[in-house]
């Protein structure tokens, strides 16, 4: 690992609460939870698109055949950004409204879409996690959560790591990439116990099988190796909120990181995407939906 590390902002758009950063086509994008904004960055020119959502939106991931899909307070929903227009795929808890809604997502290998939910009042076990799969069919595949949050697969596509935040662990999971079925859980790292400060958050993988881990309340990212069950870097940024973490760039050796607003400290930063140069790492790419 270099130690030749730089730790730079981009962009000017400032989050109040970004998350959910995925490198596609040459531009990073990411959502602003409280700012109801979809952002889309260019990081070698730092041109910026934003989307008014109108609504809290917790994750964007590509669409092969086009435009993005969504998921936050209204379900998960196809964006088209040239037409600006959403269409509802599934709103499995509209009835919870506005206690719940929806928050980290990501692709499996095989094109199919997963989000969870969280409680909004910490109502512990009334979230859930769900998978999209590519004929548009939902279904419930981690239930009884609080916070559903970070979720990567690892290069071999046979293991799926997650977080619900509130339990300060990262879950391992057996997986199945033809099916998308999950094994017997196991519990990779307890963030607590391991002194790392602050809550696990949005989570990525390298190509080497470590997790990347941003640390939200705890201004840092970990890496993390989960077969050892130990952490073995950490970085740190002059952010409390470190939220979510991605690789891009055109060697997928970068690293963004996006934070949000601390609710009492001020910090000249904070809000902006981060990026990390230097590593010596390189990124497993990400996977667009292809329903």
């Amino acid at each position: 690992m270099s130690e030749s590390i730089s730790i730079n902002p981009l962009g000017s758009h400032i989050s109040k609460w970004g998350e959910g950063p995925i490198f596609w086509n040459e531009h990073l994008l990411y959502v602003d939870i409280e700012g109801h904004a979809l952002i889309r960055l260019n990081s070698d020119t730092g041109a910026e698109k934003v989307w008014d959502m109108r609504e809290r939106i917790g994750t964007v991931v590509p669409r092969e055949s086009g435009g993005y899909i969504c998921a936050g307070d209204s379900g998960i929903y196809s964006f088209d950004p040239v037409k600006e227009e959403k269409k509802i795929l599934a709103d499995p808890e509209a009835d919870k409204r506005p206690d719940n809604r929806f928050n980290d997502g990501k692709c499996d290998p095989k094109g199919r879409f997963w989000a969870g939910t969280i409680s909004t009042v910490k109502k512990t076990g009334d979230a859930n996690l769900y998978m999209l799969n590519t004929l548009g069919k939902l279904s419930l595949k981690v239930f009884g959560v609080t916070n559903s949050n970070g979720l990567c697969w690892n290069d071999q596509a046979d293991r799926m790591y997650y977080i619900d935040t509130p339990t300060k662990e990262i879950w391992g999971f057996p997986f199945n990439n033809d099916s998308g079925e999950l094994g017997e859980r196991r519990v990779v790292l307890n963030t607590e116990d391991a002194g790392l400060e602050g809550s696990p958050d949005g989570m990525t993988i390298d190509a080497d099988g470590m997790l990347w881990v941003a640390m939200c309340h705890g201004g840092l990212v970990a890496r993390i190796n989960p077969e050892a069950q130990k952490v073995v870097q950490e970085i740190k940024f002059p952010c409390i909120e470190t939220t979510a973490c991605a690789f891009g760039g055109n060697e997928f050796d970068r690293l963004f990181v996006t934070t949000g607003i601390h609710k009492s400290v001020e910090e000249e930063n904070a809000g902006r995407v981060f990026v990390v140069d230097g590593m010596g790492v390189r990124g497993v790419r990400p996977f667009a939906y292809l329903g």
